[in-house]
């Protein structure tokens, strides 16, 4: 796959890296100096993202990754071991949504029907593949001076947010898609306290409601606002937060 050498910011890999906000994520890092791997389930689509972002002078290489899969796991230790030898930053980007064609589609709640498949799906997908892609990448992260992780997590998995009736989120409840990021937010605040002696920073980040795939047509922000949060979590000086949930700088509620 298309690939350059290391910049002096570092190697950081994007999940999910080859639209949306991860290809733009993956972009603003790039223009500040880290080499971007992107990974994609679809290698073709994954060459044809690098090469984008190689046109712009961004050093930038694709790597088959679909994150649901231990192969493709082992096999993005196995080169970010030999070509790199370490990771300064993990975005897990990749993610699904389910229950409706978007974020902004208002269909009723429907948790007390919800499929056991859609259930399934969405969790692999947002909660065991991050986790265990990160479990198995810590490794590498260790080697890092600095190293960043950043959950790409939602105000849809902010249960203060869900029970408050003042809150923006209040009526709209997809339990699948939820649920899974509320454990993706789980995850953070306990690997962040375990690696709170180390070098090594883990935050959640909220993109906000923005104009993809996921998000639809009627979402407010555009990618570039979009991927600003992580970007930020990605590059924190030492003195900044670990263990926080982050929209733009703001603290959110779990």
């Amino acid at each position: 796959m298309a690939e350059t050498e290391a910049h002096s910011r570092g190697v950081a890999l994007i999940t999910g890296g080859v639209r949306g906000i991860g290809l733009e994520t993956a972009r603003q890092l790039g223009r500040l100096g880290f080499t971007v791997v992107l990974g994609a389930r679809d290698g073709r689509k994954g060459d044809e993202a690098a090469r984008k972002l190689l046109s712009e002078d961004i050093a930038a290489e694709a790597i088959q990754c679909d994150v649901k899969l231990q192969a493709d796991r082992e096999a993005t230790y196995a080169h970010l071991q030999a070509r790199y030898g370490k990771l300064d930053v993990l975005i897990n980007n990749a993610g699904v949504w389910l229950e409706s064609d978007s974020a902004s589609d208002e269909s009723p709640n429907r948790t007390s029907s919800v499929p056991p498949e859609v259930l399934r799906e969405t969790f692999e997908v947002n909660f065991f593949a991050p986790v265990m892609l990160t479990q198995r990448l810590l490794p590498l992260m260790r080697r890092a001076s600095a190293a960043r992780i950043v959950n790409v997590s939602s105000i849809h998995g902010s249960l203060t947010l869900h029970s408050d009736p003042s809150s923006v989120i209040y009526p709209y409840k997809y339990f699948a898609y939820g649920a899974s990021k509320s454990a993706l937010n789980a995850f953070t605040v306990q690997l962040a306290y375990e690696l709170r002696d180390t070098q090594i920073k883990v935050n959640a980040a909220h993109p906000g409601w923005v104009r993809t795939e996921m998000g639809g047509r009627n979402a407010m922000l555009d990618v570039s606002e979009g991927s600003r949060t992580s970007v930020q979590l990605a590059t924190l000086p030492p003195e900044g937060p670990s263990g926080g949930f982050f929209y733009l700088g703001e603290v959110l509620p779990w």
